[in-house]
């Protein structure tokens, strides 16, 4: 985590300003880690994300211009925008996500005064750990704060999608920003997705810990194939809704109802997008009430047996997130492991015996070397608090 003093002399670097005294404010938005509960969310599903110690900071100045200039220590030069003339620009890269999220503001007739924005941050860049996400919730909770808004956390969150949905054009669901957004220390989230009831799940792993394995595999949402995943399961719901009473989304659909209604999918590739999505929900379920009872050693199968329905079912693991799933499994005082995030790159999570940790590192290292030519990198997984404005120095 960069001190505040470091990123007050870092702000003033970029933008020029000599001692801006107490104009300026800090925030903090987190990226994510899905446990388990993967591609449901767009489908009113359930899913088990906690918000991590990683994330993304804001740094931000007034301005009385009605213009933002914002930067980010990880590019190079800065993005220019006029409040009033919001527009998606390819060129513009990342600040297209804080972009998005001023025109939400906008459409809210919110008078957006202008802004110099300075962006920091720890998340690896593309690796399914929602660095988007972690973007739009900092830059939405910072403009809530410093314009003295009322939104909550939780419109908050559904603004950042929309900016995401709609101005970015990745459509994602939920999780990404609700995770970010209301994060609790110590515990992972138990969200359904289309009506947003939560609780959270206390993380009491005795001798195990989460750990993140980056495949190093870089992927864009927006260049690979999440929105025809997402299109394929819409096509299954037109057809599901025909044959189930009382139909909502397939986040309501028993194991029962869809033995019963999956005849009638006759795409093969939609019936497995289906199959995945039914399955993951009981699994999302089963998985929580192990860790509240304490049964990592069913929550781990419930991981691999989600692993391996993303690679079957749902097509979107690939070579070199099947290599680290693989590897991981060989090693022993690894309960669980599996693909977190959209897929088609980015990283695995797995839970491992604190004393196996080392030998996990090498062994999965080694192996997967080997397999792809790619050096994976590993995080220690710590769970952390949501969006927030920093006081102090």
């Amino acid at each position: 985590m960069p001190g505040l003093d470091t990123l007050r002399q870092t702000f003033a670097k970029v933008f020029g300003y000599g001692d801006s005294g107490e104009e300026l404010r800090f925030f903090f938005a987190p990226g994510r880690v899905n446990l388990i509960g993967e591609h449901t969310d767009f489908t009113g599903g359930y899913v088990l994300p906690l918000a991590l110690t990683y994330g993304t900071w804001a740094v931000v100045h007034p301005r009385r211009d009605r213009t933002f200039r914002l930067a980010s220590t990880s590019f190079a030069g800065k993005v220019e925008i006029d409040a009033d003339k919001v527009v998606y620009r390819q060129a513009d890269g990342w600040a297209n996500y804080p972009k998005g999220v001023f025109r939400e503001f906008n459409r809210f007739k919110v008078r957006l005064s202008g802004y110099d924005i300075l962006y920091d941050g720890n998340i690896p860049k593309a690796a399914g750990l929602s660095s988007s996400a972690s973007i739009e919730m900092v830059t939405a909770t910072a403009l809530n704060q410093v314009e003295s808004l009322d939104y909550s956390l939780i419109e908050l969150t559904k603004l950042a999608q929309r900016a995401e949905n709609q101005f970015v054009g990745v459509n994602c669901g939920i999780m990404d920003q609700f995770a970010s957004g209301m994060g609790q220390a110590g515990n992972a989230v138990l969200l359904k997705c289309d009506t947003m009831e939560y609780r959270y799940v206390p993380l009491s792993l005795g001798d195990y810990q989460l750990i993140i394995t980056n495949s190093n595999k870089q992927r864009s949402l927006t260049e690979s194939n999440y929105n025809l995943r997402r299109r394929e399961c819409e096509e299954g719901v037109n057809i599901v809704r025909n044959q189930l009473a009382g139909f909502v989304n397939l986040g309501n659909v028993s194991l029962a109802q869809w033995q019963v209604a999956k005849k009638y999918v006759t795409v093969p590739e939609v019936k497995k997008r289906l199959d995945h999505v039914i399955h993951e929900n009981e699994r999302t379920l089963a998985s929580t009430l192990a860790l509240e009872a304490g049964n990592i050693q069913d929550f781990g199968q419930y991981m691999i047996e989600s692993h391996e329905s993303l690679r079957d079912l749902f097509e979107v693991t690939g070579p070199e997130l099947d290599a680290l799933f693989e590897e991981a499994r060989r090693v022993e005082g690894c309960l669980g492991t599996r693909m977190t995030g959209a897929g088609f790159g980015g990283c695995t999570v797995s839970l491992v015996h604190t004393e196996a940790v080392s030998d996990f590192k090498a062994q999965v290292t080694r192996g997967y070397k080997g397999k792809t030519g790619l050096n994976p990198t590993f995080y220690h997984c710590n769970s952390g608090d949501g969006a927030r404005e920093l006081k102090g120095r």
